[in-house]
């Protein structure tokens, strides 16, 4: 018997971020309520300092009203790797969303990898 793959209705945009060997993979969910999984955790209990989920956010402070459902797959590095990788993959996730935001999310630096 054959089993077939059930296709999700939902739409939604997805994007890597990097940085050194820290590796995101993000996908942004149009949704009611703001909300993180990141690698089946939540926010706070993934990233425990105030610090590092500021870093993870600090995109999405640019998405207006607009609200998501944030999933990361965050692998390699260190933990505030990371956090600055979600950050560069939640800012191309959104720039795909709503591609009228790359002048704010440039000025701010939120689209340029940071390679050392």
């Amino acid at each position: 018997m054959e089993k077939m793959a059930e296709k999700s209705s939902d739409k939604y945009f997805e994007a890597i971020g990097k940085r050194k060997t820290a590796r995101a993979r993000v996908r942004l969910f149009p949704a009611h309520k703001m909300t993180f999984d990141v690698n089946g955790q939540t926010l706070d209990k993934y990233f425990p300092t105030l610090e590092l989920q500021g870093v993870a956010k600090t995109a999405l402070a640019h998405a207006g009203e607009q609200k998501y459902k944030v999933t990361v797959r965050a692998s390699g590095g260190g933990i505030h790797g990371q956090a600055e990788a979600m950050r560069l993959g939640v800012a191309r996730a959104l720039l795909l969303a709503t591609p009228l935001i790359k002048t704010e999310l440039r000025k701010n630096k939120l689209l340029t990898r940071d390679g050392r």
